[in-house]
């Protein structure tokens, strides 16, 4: 995106607000469902399938009494391997750089021991404010309302809690009036066209990854990454984009390519439907699939991935 010059204070409203605010939770509770509704686009990708987050991302709102800075984080859960060890430290991370904290849970369910555990990393490295979001209130039987949010509201500490719908909408404008009235009075840190700091490549290869969440099942999407290798501006109206989608088996290579290929093109078409909006043009797609045994066991091939653990 071009830098455009920030606004001067003289331009904004002497009590403006802005901050971070770290969404938080255990996986497939609607964290990436809730901040790409605030947005009205989709910055994060979202499936059914748990730990479909692996990056911090950030999402920018801006409104003329406030920037929001949503940062949306992997679901915090027990790890089995290196990837998983790196997405939660980046979802810990975010608690203590936090302005406010949004801790999302499905009120559709008592809590679990992830949510247990989320609490207590809130209690151990937050100082923001925490409010409580019991999310997925759509699929909540009216009969078990009081005791499920009886015991979310006995599991953490928090300053405000809210009830809502991310994907039908409810209660959404009020929590939202409730971060920002959380935020710090401050400047705006991006343009107030900025959505996101997530570079274009990386956006392309996370929509190229849903729809393998889309199309594939069993173990084979965990086990996905994708690279953006080339980006070519053909002609004015035509983008060609190559990315190669790696997995860790022989036979997920197989899976994903399909029978004659059907598979792969068929998670190209979807993908290139997401994607040419976003480019602003046609687009060929050209996908590859590579095997990298048990990349996510190994930090040197997380990193090449784009999964960079602290050493």
């Amino acid at each position: 995106m071009d830098n455009f010059d920030l606004p001067t204070s003289e331009e904004l409203p002497p009590d403006h607000r802005s901050g971070f605010v770290a969404v938080i939770g255990k996986p497939n509770v609607g964290k990436s469902t809730l901040m790409n509704a605030y947005l009205g686009h989709k910055i994060a990708i979202v499936s059914e399938k748990p730990q479909t987050t692996r990056h911090r991302i950030r999402g920018i709102l801006t409104r003329p009494d406030a920037q929001i800075i949503f940062v949306d984080t992997p679901g915090i859960h027990q790890p089995r391997h290196k990837l998983g060890e790196f997405m939660v430290e980046t979802a810990t991370k975010s608690i203590p750089d936090a302005d406010v904290v949004l801790f999302l849970v499905d009120v559709s369910e008592m809590p679990t021991a992830e949510d247990e555990q989320i609490a207590q990393l809130v209690e151990e490295h937050g100082q923001a404010p925490v409010i409580l979001v019991l999310n997925k209130a759509d699929l909540l039987p009216p009969e078990k309302v009081q005791p499920h949010c009886d015991a979310y509201f006995e599991l953490v500490k928090h300053d405000e809690w809210m009830m809502i719908s991310a994907t039908r909408g409810d209660n959404r404008d009020k929590l939202l009036d409730m971060v920002v009235a959380r935020l710090p009075q401050g400047p705006r840190y991006y343009p107030s066209d900025q959505l996101t700091d997530q570079n274009m490549r990386f956006i392309v290869a996370e929509l190229i990854r849903e729809q393998v969440l889309r199309f594939v099942h069993q173990e084979v999407p965990h086990s996905v990454a994708v690279v953006v290798e080339e980006w070519k501006q053909r002609r004015e109206d035509l983008t060609y984009l190559g990315a190669t989608v790696y997995v860790e088996k022989d036979s997920q290579k197989g899976i994903i390519i399909g029978q004659e290929g059907g598979m792969l093109k068929r998670i190209g078409r979807a993908a290139r439907e997401e994607i040419e909006p976003m480019v602003g043009s046609r687009v060929y797609l050209d996908l590859w699939v590579k095997v990298r045994k048990k990349w996510r066991k190994d930090e040197d091939e997380l990193r090449r991935l784009g999964y960079a653990l602290p050493r």
